[in-house]
């Protein structure tokens, strides 16, 4: 737990035209009228506290008088681009009363907080420069997990949609000690599953505010699901520890209550059951997964050390010689989605011989 994992800031690497045009066949691009480097033209900014006056790593930034109106015109149509049809008529329904700029972390968004005058709901989109890595990790969520993501690229602005839930690191802090034992048992094997999904697709740095908590009204009872909400860390680092949210400090209650609640073979269990779901969305999926794989193993997402210390590390978990001859991080993420695939069958295939 007080293993360094990650020193180095991971760069940002260009969408080039193979992945572009993937993103084109599948509507992931639309043409945005405001760019990350528009917004970067701010006056002047104050700090955002939380309501217990601790410093949240996001500013609030102005414009001048002249060009926030027109910011506001186009924030209005990025927003109806992504959740409509980008029809204006409802522009007089909507107001951009915030712009939230993160100086935290790797990506550096702004946040746009638009609220709906008529009823003052509001939601979230956060605005980023396009990094292939962060948009593979996107696409790989939407085709591997139980969620679906919505985003959209134009030349090097990438647009996300908010994903609600309660931050990782308050949920650890503030509701995880009121949870019932029932519940905590719940997030521990919810928290497995979770670290077997990223593992295997390779998401790494999940650390505590990198993921949410989503609180489910189930009957007369609440469970909890785990989700990812940072994709930077796709495919890039060389340490496997990366792509395995037990192995960061910032999750060492997760992983307490995981040792305490669960018994090892309740673990494997719940490791299998991840994998299998996991499988069952690459067969699915195929058609769409195979593309985007193509692009992936044609990408240069990270470093040759990084690659090299990678496949080492799998081969070394896995024994699967096909680590060995990778040579992209896009050749790494397919062998071990085969890899999964493959047990997944093989698995399965014996049940049907034996008649179990």
């Amino acid at each position: 737990m007080s293993e360094k994992l990650m020193s180095k800031k991971k760069p940002s690497y260009p969408v080039n035209e193979r992945f572009l045009t993937y993103l084109e066949r599948y509507n992931r691009t639309t043409k945005i009228p405001i760019s990350y480097d528009d917004l970067l033209r701010f006056s002047g900014s104050v700090v955002v506290y939380d309501e217990d006056d601790n410093d949240t790593l996001w500013i609030r930034v102005y414009y001048s008088e002249f060009e926030r109106p027109e910011i506001d015109y186009h924030l209005k149509k990025v927003y109806t681009l992504i959740f409509s049809d980008g029809n204006e008529d409802i522009f007089q329904y909507l107001n951009i009363d915030a712009i939230d700029f993160c100086t935290f972390g790797n990506s550096q968004p702004f946040r746009i907080k638009v609220r709906n005058i008529l009823n003052d709901n509001y939601t979230y989109i956060y605005v980023k420069k396009a990094d292939a890595s962060r948009i593979y990790g996107l696409e790989l969520e939407h085709i591997l997990s139980p969620n679906r993501i919505n985003f959209a690229v134009f030349e090097d602005t990438l647009i996300e949609e908010h994903i609600s839930g309660i931050p990782g690191d308050d949920f650890i802090k503030n509701a995880l000690p009121n949870c019932t034992e029932i519940q905590k048992s719940q997030i521990a094997k919810e928290f497995v599953k979770f670290n077997e999904r990223c593992m295997i697709r390779l998401l790494g740095d999940m650390r505590s505010y990198n993921y949410v908590v989503i609180p489910v009204h189930d009957f007369d009872n609440v469970i909890f699901k785990i989700r990812a909400i940072d994709f930077d860390q796709q495919s890039y680092e060389g340490n496997f520890k990366v792509y395995k949210p037990q192995f960061f400090k910032e999750n060492f209650k997760m992983v307490e209550m995981v040792q305490e609640r669960l018994k090892p073979a309740s673990i494997e269990q719940y490791k299998k059951e991840e994998r299998s779901l996991l499988a069952k969305r690459v067969l699915t999926s195929k058609k769409r997964l195979k593309a985007l794989l193509r692009c992936m193993v044609n990408d240069t997402i990270t470093t040759p050390k990084n690659l090299q210390q990678l496949k080492s590390e799998l081969y070394d978990y896995t024994m699967d010689m096909k680590f060995k001859k990778c040579r992209s991080m896009g050749q790494v993420v397919r062998v071990a989605l085969e890899f999964v695939r493959r047990n997944y069958e093989d698995v399965n295939m014996k049940r049907l011989l034996h008649g179990n």
